[in-house]
């Protein structure tokens, strides 16, 4: 099989499952991913031949692909922060959206030597950018899952930065140390708002890192806030990142905890998306 066979191939196998754009998206994932040919190789080797498995594995991802599973854990991979990293059923597949909370922390954060906690790691990949992104930072970690926290070491062993991994419920925190910055994207989507998701999120990502209870929406911002308060030193700061829905409640909760400086900031496509606090 050439590489424009496949190619073809990949296109009436994915015809209807989604967007034009969309599909020509997975295919440049999955020549990448899959075949090793950049977007230069894509262009210039049409006419290249594949090796004897492409046939097989190509009709394996266009099933997969056609019933809504994800392209990232079908090939194992997304890429996040400029960075590779590997994602499984066991973590939620990292947003763009969350790209932009790190460099929010970057940029509001330029010293050196700051001691960092992720709650909620999941694949590890706030925990693993500010690492990378952060001068000489200390970061830790938490998640209640194992198998996430497996994710998140492979990731920061592959990408050779140093995590400290612990195993801890959000709602009742364990690390040790005090922080200069606390940052945690925890379950926020309520359950009523299941029937606005696609099909891939809800057949496939990880339900515990995604919901909460309708009667409870800040459920984990009242334990990560309470333990916050504890745990960062005068002057350090919270990040999150927030269901759209419930800014003003996220406001209020973390000014009726003493914190300074709250703020609620959208996201570059205008949604409310992260707050912001001081220690004072």
């Amino acid at each position: 099989m050439r590489l424009k066979e496949a190619i073809d191939q990949l296109k009436s196998g994915l015809a209807g499952v989604a967007e034009a754009s969309e599909v020509q998206a997975m295919i440049r994932v999955i020549c990448e991913d899959v075949f090793n040919y950049d977007q230069v190789d894509v262009a210039l080797r049409q006419e290249s031949e594949l090796p004897d498995f492409a046939p097989q594995r190509i009709a394996e991802i266009v099933a997969r692909l056609r019933r809504h599973e994800p392209l990232q854990y079908i090939v194992g991979s997304t890429r996040f922060h400029g960075h590779k990293l590997k994602v499984s059923p066991a973590v939620l597949i990292p947003r763009p959206e969350t790209e932009q909370l790190v460099d929010l922390i970057v940029d509001e954060n330029p010293g050196s030597d700051l001691r960092v906690l992720d709650m909620g790691t999941g694949s590890g990949c706030i925990a693993i950018s500010l690492a990378r992104a952060l001068k000489f930072a200390q970061v830790d970690a938490l998640d209640v899952s194992r198998d996430a926290l497996a994710v998140a070491r492979e990731n920061a062993e592959s990408l050779k930065v140093k995590v400290r991994l612990f195993e801890s419920d959000m709602l009742s925190p364990q690390p040790p140390g005090s922080y200069d910055i606390i940052v945690s994207n925890p379950p926020y989507v309520c359950w009523s708002e299941r029937e606005s998701m696609e099909r891939n999120v809800l057949d496939y990502e990880p339900g515990q890192a995604l919901f909460v209870p309708d009667n409870d929406p800040l459920l984990f911002y009242k334990a990560i806030v309470k333990y916050a308060v504890e745990a960062l030193d005068k002057g350090g700061r919270l990040y999150l990142e927030i269901n759209r829905r419930y800014g003003n409640e996220v406001k209020r909760l973390l000014q009726d905890h003493g914190l300074a400086d709250v703020r609620i900031i959208d996201d570059s496509y205008g949604n409310t998306r992260f707050a912001a606090a001081r220690k004072g």
